[in-house]
C-alpha cells in the first residue's frame, strides 16, 4: 500500500517561488491512518500465531480469534446475567464483570480491515473479513451488549425526504368571470 506523506525539507530547498503541488504533500486521512494501523497489527497477529499463518490461508475463524484476542484490552464492561447490574445502563456501583471491546469499536475496525484487505492485493470474494461468522459474531456481540446495558439496537429507519406539497387544484373561474 503507497501512501505519501509530507516532508518538511522537500518544498522549503527549492529557490523558485511556485506553490508545492499539494496532491504530492497532503498527508493520509485519519481513516487511512488507522486502517493502516489495524492492518499493521493484523498482520503482527498473523506473524505471532502458532504456527504462523499467511494472509492467503487466514479464513474467517482466524479473524474471530483475532478479535477475542482484542477483548483483553476492551474499556466496556459488559455486565454478566448473574451480575445485579445486568440490564442497566448505569450501574449505581463498581461490580466484577469483565471489560471487552465495544461492539461499534469491533464494527469500525473490521470495516477497515475489510478495506485493507482488498487495497493490499485480495479479492473481494476471498475477504476473511467478510466472513459469515464474522458478521454473525458482531450481531452477537452487539446484541449481548445491548442486553447487558438494557439498551436495544435497532436499525435506524431512513428518513424520507419531505415531500413537496401537492399543486393547488385548477380554478374554474377564469379571468372574464373577475
Amino acid at each position: 500500500m503507497a501512501i505519501s506523506t509530507s516532508s518538511s525539507t522537500s518544498a522549503s530547498s527549492s529557490s523558485t517561488t511556485s506553490p508545492p503541488s499539494i496532491s504530492t504533500t497532503t498527508s493520509p486521512s485519519r481513516y487511512e491512518n488507522q486502517k493502516r494501523r489495524d492492518w499493521n497489527t493484523f498482520g503482527q497477529y498473523l506473524r505471532n500465531h502458532r504456527p504462523p499463518l499467511s494472509l492467503s490461508r487466514c479464513s474467517g475463524a482466524n479473524v474471530l480469534e483475532f478479535l477475542r484476542y482484542l477483548d483483553q484490552f476492551g474499556k466496556t464492561k459488559v455486565h454478566t446475567q448473574i451480575c445485579p447490574f445486568y440490564g442497566h445502563p448505569n450501574p449505581p456501583a463498581p461490580c466484577p464483570c469483565p471489560l471487552r471491546q465495544a461492539w461499534g469499536s469491533l464494527d469500525a475496525l473490521i470495516g477497515r480491515l475489510r478495506a485493507a484487505f482488498e487495497e493490499n492485493g485480495g479479492k473481494p470474494e476471498a475477504n476473511p473479513f467478510g466472513a459469515r461468522a464474522v458478521r454473525l459474531y458482531l450481531r452477537e456481540v452487539r446484541d449481548v451488549q445491548a442486553k447487558a446495558r438494557g439498551i436495544s439496537y435497532e436499525k435506524k429507519k431512513r428518513k424520507r425526504p419531505p415531500q413537496p406539497p401537492p399543486p393547488p387544484p385548477p380554478s374554474n373561474a377564469t379571468t372574464s368571470d373577475l
